[in-house]
């Protein structure tokens, strides 16, 4: 009785197919590479012709038994004679009958000839293979005449003038117009399955070497936090003013939605949360994504701060056209008061405080109780504070940060950030007391094969009522 695969097998058959649908480009590249090779390779090779004779080795027998016996014995000469055909005797005696160039060069018809004996038969097939189908003729009947004369002075006895057996040309060698090779369907399919394998064999091999996260069980391997949004690439997007791209129906701008939501539940005790936003290394998008989430955040709603803390190289002001000179620095070391360096963002009542004049010391000022004080005074003024931080492997601020937060948002990259720096970016926020409250994988293709979640199902048009009817929507799908 048969029965269903057992569950491993369907899992590793799964597996397999995620990765010929992540890896497809290497599989196409490495197959089209092996037939275009194949087809080079056919097209450069020099076309060969054949010609075969046909050999009847046969006794001559004086009654019925004989003949017997004799069939059976030229059926042994005939393997012994197909020997023949490749010795350097046989290959002179040839060349020295043909003339010409071919007489002086006897192991190249050594090379040319090949013979057989047709199975349950007494025929010795002589084929012949050259470029030019004259001469490939030429060769196959003058071994064909050669090898007859041979077995007439082997087979005959001393002092005889009749041979025990003979070898008779039954079938002469004939021109052929047709070369047996290159052969450009054979050669081509053998490229395309090679390729195929090959590519298939490179694309398994390049995943298991492949330590980049680029799917939820990656992530899974090296953090229990939840994986709060996947925010897939949209360059249009990144070129608009942040809030103008928020506010459009776009896939781009519905991964934020989902990740807002998905905020709702991180730390539910507290009404005031303060987050850090943190990566492994720079080029991640841990400012993007904090800029936009404020910005989503504050648009539901929400009272929020967003604040510049990295002061090595802050890219907030920049993105969203605001005064970069006064800012955070300038209010740890009370040049300014908190009120006055905040900054509304136009269409929306975010709060940014923005870097501030480069300090030279900016690990000092952010580990202040300057920094501490800033950090209590928006928690009582603001319902959500977004930190902006440098990376965590570079340097330790956000680290240091995170111990005087509710917790730190780790932003990676798909396919680049790999799974030993994430691990080592969490070390330093557990080194310091403080926990990672969420993954947040950044330019992930927005495809159901990515294993980050259902994908988006439902059209991104608003619906009748109102934005706050299709935010509705989005937010309660994402609970499904």
């Amino acid at each position: 009785m048969g029965g269903a695969p057992e569950d491993g097998t369907i899992v590793e058959l799964k597996d397999y197919w995620q990765t010929v649908q992540r890896r497809w480009k290497l599989i196409v590249v490495v197959f089209l590479l092996c037939v275009a090779a194949a087809g080079f390779l056919t097209w450069q090779a020099t076309p060969k012709y054949s010609s075969s004779a046909r050999i009847f080795v046969s006794t001559t027998p004086s009654d019925t038994n004989d003949a017997l016996a004799g069939n059976t014995f030229a059926a042994q000469r005939a393997s012994s004679y197909v020997d023949l055909v490749g010795t350097r005797k046989l290959a002179e005696s040839v060349a020295s009958n043909l003339g010409g160039t071919a007489a002086n060069d006897p192991e190249g018809l050594r090379a040319a000839i090949s013979a057989e004996v047709v199975p349950e038969t007494v025929n010795i097939v002589l084929t012949a293979t050259d470029p030019d189908p004259a001469e490939a003729r030429d060769i196959a009947q003058a071994y064909a005449e050669a090898l007859s004369d041979l077995v007439a002075d082997l087979e005959t006895p001393r002092g005889q003038a009749n041979a025990l057996i003979t070898a008779s040309i039954v079938d002469n060698a004939q021109v052929s117009s047709s070369p047996v090779s290159p052969q450009p369907v054979r050669n081509i399919g053998l490229g395309a399955v090679l390729g195929l394998l090959l590519g298939l064999g490179l694309a398994v091999l390049r995943d298991l070497m492949d330590n980049t996260l680029s799917s939820s069980d990656d992530i899974a391997l090296v953090t229990s936090a939840p994986i709060l949004g996947h925010i897939n690439s949209d360059p249009a997007a990144v070129k608009k003013a942040p809030a103008v791209a928020l506010a459009e129906s776009s896939p781009w701008a519905e991964a934020f939605r989902v990740l807002r939501t998905n905020m709702q539940y991180v730390d539910v005790d507290h009404e005031r949360r303060v987050f850090v936003v943190s990566s492994s290394l720079p080029a991640e998008g841990k400012s993007t994504t904090a800029v936009n989430l404020a910005i989503t955040l504050s648009l539901a709603g929400e009272r929020v701060a967003l604040v510049e803390c990295d002061l090595r190289r802050p890219l907030i002001a920049r993105r969203l056209g605001l005064d970069e000179a006064v800012g955070t620095t300038s209010v740890l070391i009370g040049k300014v008061s908190l009120d006055d360096a905040l900054q509304t963002y136009d269409g929306t009542d975010l709060k940014v405080l923005a870097c501030g004049q480069l300090p030279p010391n900016p690990s000092e000022l952010l580990q202040s109780q300057a920094m501490e004080v800033l950090i209590k005074d928006l928690r009582e003024r603001f319902d959500v504070v977004i930190l902006d931080t440098p990376p965590l492997l570079p340097v330790t601020d956000a680290a240091l940060l995170s111990a005087q937060a509710d917790g730190m948002l780790a932003v990676v990259r798909h396919g680049k950030t790999t799974r030993d720096q994430l691990r080592h970016a969490l070390e330093r926020v557990e080194q310091v007391d403080a926990k990672c409250v969420g993954v947040v994988v950044n330019l992930a293709p927005a495809k159901k094969s990515t294993g980050y979640g259902y994908g988006y199902g439902y059209s991104y048009a608003p619906l009748k009522g109102g934005a706050g009817k299709h935010e509705k929507v989005s937010d309660a799908s994402v609970r499904r």
